[in-house]
């Protein structure tokens, strides 16, 4: 199945990867430390600014980015005020995340020792239906992450693939079901 357009309109450009993921943090120099130091994503800028330039707003802050070894980034804004972002209360802790990859199970292996190492409480590792080995912890803001390798071959992700479209189809129509009884 491709992404739907509407009557008259072209495709969709294609979104070529992630450049950053930006969230929230309470000390930026604690942050930097846990990613450059233990996870090893190094620092590669800085912007700092009393104005939002998509708002206008005026807002000091600084926002600091970590380059991933694909050229994506963590990227995180400290407004100043020792205050990191707050779970979502209606959302249970394990949902909201970010997954990142690693090469292999040896390389999740060893990232579990070395965050272990660092007092970090690290749960897993986890096998997720063949699919994926992956490892979880929180961050010093209290954002989960995941470090996870893909385990399944070629030919079970194309399969996966081709079942997604009915698998979800039957879920939504399962809730719908529920929501209706």
């Amino acid at each position: 199945m491709t992404p739907t357009t509407l009557a008259g309109q072209s495709p969709p450009h294609p979104i070529r990867g992630l450049h950053h993921f930006a969230w929230r943090c309470r000390d930026a120099e604690e942050t930097r430390h846990f990613y450059e130091d233990i996870l090893g994503l190094p620092l590669t800028h800085v912007i700092r600014n009393d104005t939002v330039p998509s708002t206008g707003e005026h807002c000091p802050y600084v926002h600091i980015f970590f380059r991933m070894a694909d050229g994506s980034h963590m990227a995180f804004f400290d407004l100043g005020d020792g205050i990191a972002a707050e779970p979502s209360p209606n959302t249970p802790a394990w949902v909201n995340h970010i997954a990142l990859r690693v090469d292999s199970d040896a390389a999740l292996d060893a990232m579990k020792a070395r965050l272990e190492a660092h007092g970090i409480a690290v749960i897993g590792i986890t096998d997720h239906d063949g699919y994926i080995h992956s490892i979880y912890f929180f961050d010093p803001n209290g954002f989960r992450l995941e470090l996870t390798t893909e385990l399944a071959t070629q030919p079970t992700l194309d399969g996966y693939r081709r079942e997604a479209h009915a698998a979800l189809a039957q879920w939504t129509e399962q809730r719908r079901s529920a929501a209706h009884a």
